[in-house]
């Protein structure tokens, strides 16, 4: 029986460009676009494929944006859409010579990511269903960032 990381890779081949890691997951490019699979085995005959698709990143974080990937999110039906807040300082070293790892600088503004994420199982797909299903969600991905971006 052909395992799933091999299915993978004859169905994906071919129409992306497709590098395993040396953790065993997938980077994938297609169209300028970039995601992350990951084979995760749930149980005795239960694989599941993760993928994760960065679709914007250092967004400035606003009103404007959250309610722009909230709506987003209600339309995407192939996978879900996350926002994900972080700090828009990084740490900087202390600057009296003390001893501290790190001190933050109070955060003036925060920034965001804006993330994909499509979990599903691949017992029973042929390599034509992975390829179709795969390449959806990325185009999913993709149009979610160009309503973002433009």
């Amino acid at each position: 029986m052909t395992s799933l990381s091999e299915r993978l890779t004859s169905a994906l081949g071919a129409v992306t460009t497709l590098v395993e890691e040396a953790d065993g997951a997938f980077t994938v490019s297609v169209d300028g676009m970039v995601a992350s699979l990951r084979i995760v085995t749930i149980g005795e005959g239960l694989e599941m494929v993760s993928l994760t698709q960065p679709l914007a990143w250092d967004l400035v974080l606003n009103n404007k944006i959250r309610e722009r990937v909230a709506e987003l999110a209600g339309r995407t039906m192939l996978g879900t859409v996350a926002l994900v807040e972080k700090a828009a300082d990084a740490p900087t070293a202390p600057a009296n010579g003390s001893t501290a790892k790190s001190t933050r600088k109070p955060a003036s503004k925060r920034i965001a990511d804006v993330m994909l994420r499509y979990n599903f199982p691949a017992a029973g797909l042929t390599e034509d269903a992975l390829r179709t299903l795969i390449l959806l969600v990325l185009t999913t991905g993709a149009d979610v960032r160009r309503s973002l971006t433009e």
